[in-house]
C-alpha cells in the first residue's frame, strides 16, 4: 500500500498492514508486498555508503560497523524463524552467527573494542538474497489465519519488517556519524530545501496551555506491536503548557551562547559525567565554532549544509534536560521535558493513525524528505510537529504497562530497558515507518543515545517516580532466579552448587571455565571462586541481562506466585551467598546459541552444561562443536533429567529414549558412544535431585543424571 507524496525521487511511503481483514490471500499479497518494499528500502539506504571503510570501521565505538547491520536484518528473519520452529535449515550458520546479537549501547564510556573479521560486502548481499527468496517463498506457503495473533507465523514475519524498519533509522543515524567523505546524497533520499539561514529570521516559540485529566495508555489498534505496548496504564494529570513548537537551532543556541555547556547548575550527575567524557560544547550534528554562529553548519545524513536555524535541534535527553533546567531559570517557570502521558495527550491533536493517512500530516513515514524541516511547516492542531520531524524526548523511563507479557520469540526486545535508565522517546521522525510512525509505539533509548531526536518543553509539576530497578515479573526469569539463589525445598541442596562442588576434585587445572546454558548465572558464580576466568552463556539474552545486572553488585528483586494472582516479592544480593566483586570481574556473560558456537580451540579447563542437552535442536552437534574447545585434560560435566520432548527437539535427534534396532537406547549409551573416541568416562553416573518451585504448593523434584569425562 502507498500514500500520495511530494517527492517522485523518495520511496513510496507505506501503510503498515491490519492485522485482520476479509482475504487470507489478499493478507498474504499484502504481507509480500510489506515485506519487499521495507527490503528494498533499506538496501536502498546502503547506497548512500561512498568508500569501503564506511561498511567496515565503526561509525561510533559503541556499535558494530555497517556491514553487521546490513546483514543483521536478514539473519534475524533466519533465527526468529528458526526459534519458532517454522523452517529447519539455516542459510549460513556462520553469518548468522556473528551478525545475530546487536549492540545496545551502555555507559558511553564502555567502549567495546572487540574485533571480527567481518565477510564481505558481496557476501553478505548474497546472503540476503538467499534469505529474501527463502522468506517471500515463506509468506506464499505459510499457515494464515485472520486476525494475525501472537502464535502465527505471519507475526514472526511481520516482526522481521518491523526490525528492519527499526534498523533503516538507526542505520541512517550511524552514516550521520560517519565522515562525511565516506558518504554520498542520492536523489532517492532528497534533504529539505527550506530553511532560514539567519538566526533572528527563525520563529519564537510560545506556551500552548493543556487540561490535564485522564489519559489511558495501551495499544488497541488493529496493527503490529512490540510486547512493551500492549496492556494498559491510566494516569491522572494536572494541567499544564507545552510548546507549540519543538525548540529550534535557533532556540537552543541561546543556551550554547549562554555557556550552558560549561554551567555545572544545569546538568545533573550523568548529564555532566557524560559531558565531560564527550568534551561537547554543542550539540553533536553542529560542524564549527560556536564563537561563529553565522558559519555554523549542520551535519545531515549524507551532507553538510549552513545551519537551517529554524530546523529542531537535535541532541540527546541529556543535553534536552540541561537546557530545560537552564530555561527554567531564565524564565522562573517550571520548565522540562514532558511526561509520555502528556506527549499522549498532545497526540490528540493530530487526527487519525499512519493507516489511515492518505497523506502524511507531517514530516514522518519518508512522505516528505530525508531530513528534518522547519519547524513551523506542519501545523497539527494548535502544536506543530506532534509528530514527525524529529523524535522529542520525555522524562519518562520505559516500563511495562500492566498485563505486559514478553513476546517468546524476541524475549530481549524490551525487558532489558525496563531498567531506569532509557528514556522514551515519542512522535517520530522524518524517516520513522512502519510501527514506529504509530501512535502506539513505544521506544527508549539511554539518555545519552544519539537518534534523530529533539524535543518540546512543558511547564508542568509532573514528577517521575520509577525506582531504577522494578520487581522482574517475567514468570520464566523469576523461576529461574528462585531455582538458582531461592531457598533449598524439603531439603535438597542448589543444584547449581552441588554440580559444581562435584566437578572440582576432577579438575586439575582451573584456568578457565564454561557454564554453557546458564541461564541467570549461579553456576557461573560458583565456579568463579575457582577459576581464573569463566564464560556464561545462554541462548536467552533475558537470563543473560539479569546475570549481568548481578554482577554489578545491585540488589535484583523479582516476584513468585503464591496461589492465583496472589505473590511473593523477593530479593537476590550476591552478598548473602559470600560473593562479591572478586568474583563477577572473571566472569564474562553472553549470549550464545550451542548448536551454532563459534569455534575456540582447546579453550577450556571445564565445560559445564546443565540440564541443556535435552532442550537442544541438535545435542549431537553441541557434542561435536564443544569438544575441541575442550582443552587436554579438561573435563565435561553433562547433568541432564533426559527429558526428550519434540518441542524442543526432533526426535529423529534424540539421544536416548528410543529403541535402536528394536533395542531401548539409553541417552547414557548414546553419550559413551558419542564421546569414547575423544572423552574417558572419570566417575560413574549418579543422580542429583533438584527442585523448582510454580507455587507456594506445587514443586517440581526431579533426578538428573549426571555423568563427568576427561578429555583425552
Amino acid at each position: 500500500m502507498t500514500t500520495p507524496h511530494l517527492h517522485d525521487t523518495l520511496p513510496a511511503p507505506t501503510r503498515t498492514p491490519y492485522l485482520s481483514g476479509q482475504s487470507t490471500e489478499q493478507k498474504r499479497a499484502e504481507l509480500l508486498s510489506y515485506f519487499t518494499q521495507t527490503w528494498e528500502l533499506y538496501e536502498s539506504l546502503f547506497e548512500c555508503l561512498a568508500d569501503e571503510r564506511a561498511w567496515f570501521n565503526k561509525a561510533i565505538p559503541l556499535r558494530h560497523p555497517l556491514i553487521f547491520y546490513f546483514g543483521h536484518t536478514a539473519t534475524f528473519y533466519i533465527n526468529k524463524l528458526m526459534a519458532g520452529g517454522y523452517i529447519e535449515g539455516r542459510v549460513d550458520a556462520h553469518i548468522e552467527a556473528m551478525m545475530a546479537i546487536g549492540v545496545d549501547e551502555m555507559s558511553w564510556d564502555d567502549l567495546d573494542d572487540s574485533h571480527y573479521s567481518w565477510p564481505s560486502v558481496e557476501a553478505v548481499r548474497d546472503y540476503r538474497g538467499k534469505v529474501k527468496s527463502l522468506v517471500s517463498e515463506f509468506i506464499c506457503t505459510m499457515p494464515l489465519e485472520l486476525p494475525i495473533g501472537w502464535d502465527s507465523p505471519a507475526w514472526a514475519i511481520l516482526m522481521g519488517i518491523e526490525h528492519e524498519r527499526i534498523h533503516l533509522e538507526t542505520s541512517s543515524v550511524l552514516m550521520r556519524q560517519l565522515p562525511i567523505a565516506w558518504v554520498r546524497p542520492q536523489p532517492q533520499w532528497p534533504s529539505c530545501p527550506q530553511a532560514r539561514r539567519q538566526r533572528q529570521e527563525a520563529p519564537r516559540n510560545n506556551l500552548v496551555a493543556m487540561p490535564g485529566g485522564r489519559v489511558k495508555q495501551g495499544k488497541t489498534d488493529d496493527t503490529y506491536g512490540w510486547d512493551n505496548e500492549y496492556g494498559s496504564l491510566y494516569s491522572e494529570l494536572k494541567p499544564f503548557k507545552a510548546s507549540k513548537m519543538l525548540v529550534s537551532n535557533a532556540e537552543y543556541f541561546d543556551f550554547v551562547a549562554a555557556d550552558g555547556y560549561n554551567d555545572p547548575r544545569w546538568w545533573d550527575e550523568e548529564g555532566w559525567s557524560w559531558r565531560d567524557f564527550a568534551k561537547s560544547e554543542m550539540p553533536t550534528f553542529w560542524v564549527g565554532d560556536k564563537n561563529q554562529p553565522d558559519r555554523l553548519k549542520l551535519r545531515l545524513m549524507t551532507e553538510e549544509v549552513p545551519m537551517p536555524w529554524d530546523w529542531p535541534a537535535e541532541v540527546n535527553q541529556l543535553e534536552a534536560v540541561a537546557f530545560c533546567r537552564w530555561k527554567a531559570d531564565e524564565t522562573g517557570k517550571s520548565i522540562q521535558l514532558p511526561c509520555e502521558a502528556e506527549w499522549v495527550q498532545l497526540r490528540e491533536q493530530v487526527a487519525g493513525d499512519q493507516p489511515d493517512w492518505q497523506q502524511a500530516p507531517g514530516n514522518i513515514n519518508l512522505a516528505w524528505w530525508a531530513s528534518s524541516c522547519p519547524v513551523d511547516r506542519f501545523a497539527q492542531g494548535e502544536f506543530f510537529d506532534v509528530v514527525g520531524n524529529v523524535w522529542q524526548w520525555t522524562t519518562t523511563p520505559i516500563n511495562g504497562f500492566e498485563g505486559f507479557k514478553v513476546h517468546p520469540l524476541y524475549d530481549d526486545f524490551s525487558t532489558p530497558t525496563f531498567d531506569g535508565k532509557h528514556a522514551l522517546i515519542k512522535g517520530g521522525s522524518w524517516i520513522s515507518t512502519g510501527n514506529e510512525a504509530l501512535k502506539s509505539s513505544r521506544y527508549a533509548f539511554r539518555r545519552h543515545f544519539f537518534q534523530h531526536a529533539g524535543f518540546r518543553y512543558v511547564v508542568s509539576s509532573h514528577e517521575e517516580t520509577m525506582t531504577l530497578n522494578p520487581y522482574e515479573t517475567d514468570s520464566m526469569v523469576s523461576q529461574y532466579l528462585d531455582f538458582q539463589y531461592g531457598p533449598r525445598y524439603f531439603g535438597v541442596a542448589n543444584y547449581a552448587e552441588a554440580l559444581v562442588e562435584l566437578a572440582l576434585p576432577f579438575c586439575e587445572r582451573r584456568e578457565n571455565a564454561l557454564d554453557i546454558g546458564c541461564a541467570t548465572g549461579r553456576a557461573s558464580f560458583e565456579l568463579a571462586r575457582h577459576f581464573e576466568k569463566v564464560v556464561g552463556m545462554d541462548y536467552s539474552a533475558r537470563f543473560i541481562d539479569v546475570a549481568l545486572q548481578l554482577t554489578s553488585g545491585e540488589d535484583f528483586r523479582y516476584v513468585v506466585p503464591e496461589e492465583g494472582e496472589l505473590v511473593e516479592y523477593r530479593q537476590v544480593r550476591l552478598k548473602d551467598f559470600a560473593l562479591g566483586a572478586e568474583q563477577a570481574e572473571r566472569i564474562h556473560f553472553i549470549q550464545g546459541d550451542a548448536c551454532n558456537l563459534k569455534p575456540q580451540p582447546d579453550q577450556y579447563d571445564l565445560v559445564l552444561a546443565s540440564n541443556l542437552i535435552d532442550r537442544l535442536r541438535q545435542p549431537k552437534r553441541f557434542l561435536q562443536d564443544i569438544t575441541p574447545m575442550i582443552r587436554s585434560g579438561g573435563v565435561l560435566l553433562l547433568s541432564s533429567p533426559y527429558t526428550w520432548l519434540e518441542e524442543y527437539t526432533p526426535k529423529e535427534n534424540w539421544l536416548g529414549g528410543v529403541r535402536e534396532n528394536g533395542e531401548a537406547l539409553t541417552t547414557l549409551q548414546t553419550l559413551q558412544r558419542l564421546l569414547a573416541a575423544h572423552f574417558e568416562e572419570i566417575a560413574a553416573p549418579q543422580d542429583m535431585p533438584f527442585v523448582i518451585r510454580e507455587t507456594a504448593r506445587k514443586y517440581q523434584h526431579t533426578l538428573a543424571q549426571v555423568t563427568l569425562w576427561r578429555k583425552r
